[in-house]
């Protein structure tokens, strides 16, 4: 019985290539107590293996994060086999704004210890005391009142290229980071402002909205559905966008476009830009911000050095790596000092 994964993403691209069906990008999360997260796992490896799911998901004993795509025919043999599971039945789906058929190459379903890593000890508060969920109306009146405070859960590769208007967008590389330092810097408005809570798709904010509440914040709001279910309400509802730019998204797309706004800079030439890369150099794949004149003269790459390496036969590219670990590089997300405009 297959449990994980044999293609190669080259492979698995030249499947969907051949396939020629339309892919629908979905994200969804659940807290919820799973006894066995191993025994979950499998069983959602196998199932959605045979319906040609693919994706990034995360399992916990406090639940489930799933960000994968699923062929279109398939979505209503995927919606019935979520809706058979009891704490999954008629779960938020949130359908990616701009769909790519290549948005996953694989199905990774992993056993972690938390579905997101916010460091915190989920015995010490009460983390089912959550903040109060509001749709998009209600935030854009929340946004405009003089007593909110607008806090972007997001880390600061996220929020460069993409953010609400007024935010406070706190410059940390995780989001475990940002939950102590905002504390820290509101502590002065826990009785006498509202505050209001955005992340991408609303995951972070479930569990950091009963973590600002258990530290004495008495007023606290998060955007149900985040970014993604947001955008999709304004636009149905004809609603005025106070996002601007584009939302982060983790997947090979990278963003998603909201709106046209450009608001981040190449980080090596300071021209406008918004396109998050990796580099080239598969030693460093650095992410970064660069523009398409950049992205021709250093090929793709984020340094000279790395330019130099990518342009060396792919035998001697593998010498080089082998034995390195670039992990800690990977996740600077574009702090690396050989980025003349990084933010």
């Amino acid at each position: 019985m297959q449990l994980y994964n044999t293609l190669s993403a080259k492979e698995r691209e030249a499947l969907i290539e051949e396939a020629g069906l339309e892919r629908l990008t979905i994200s969804f999360y659940q807290y919820a107590r799973i006894g066995n997260p191993s025994i979950f796992r499998n069983h959602l490896f196998i199932h959605w293996n045979e319906l040609d799911v693919l994706g990034r998901i995360y399992v916990a004993h406090e639940g489930i994060n799933a960000q994968l795509s699923v062929p279109a025919v398939n979505f209503n043999a995927f919606k019935t086999h979520l809706d058979s599971i009891t704490f999954l039945e008629n779960v938020r789906l949130n359908i990616a704004i701009e769909q790519d058929n290549k948005s996953f190459l694989k199905l990774k379903v992993k056993v972690r210890e938390k579905i997101v890593a916010d460091g915190l000890n989920d015995d010490s508060f009460d983390v089912t005391n959550k903040g109060i969920h509001v749709d998009a109306v209600k935030f854009n009146e929340l946004i405009e009142d003089s007593d909110t405070i607008l806090v972007d859960m997001r880390n600061h590769y996220e929020s460069e290229i993409g953010h609400f208007k007024n935010a406070i967008t706190p410059d940390v590389d995780t989001f475990r980071d940002s939950l102590d330092i905002i504390e820290k810097d509101l502590a002065d408005h826990k009785e006498d402002k509202k505050l209001v809570m955005y992340c991408t798709g609303g995951i972070r904010c479930e569990k950091a909205s009963a973590y600002y509440k258990h530290k004495g914040f008495k007023n606290v709001y998060q955007l149900e559905g985040g970014i993604i279910e947001y955008t999709r309400q304004v636009k149905n509802l004809n609603l005025e966008n106070k996002f601007l730019g584009k939302n982060f998204v983790f997947d090979h797309r990278r963003g998603e476009r909201i709106t046209d706004d450009v608001i981040a800079n190449c980080h090596q030439c300071g021209n406008p830009c918004d396109n998050h890369v990796n580099c080239a150099n598969e030693a460093c794949h650095l992410l970064f911000i660069q523009c398409d004149a950049c992205a021709e003269a250093m090929n793709n790459c984020c340094s000279l050095e790395c330019k130099e390496i990518h342009e060396l036969p792919y035998e001697e590219q593998k010498k080089l790596r082998k034995g390195k670990v670039v992990s800690n590089k990977i996740f600077k997300k574009g702090r690396s000092e050989v980025l003349k405009y990084k933010k």
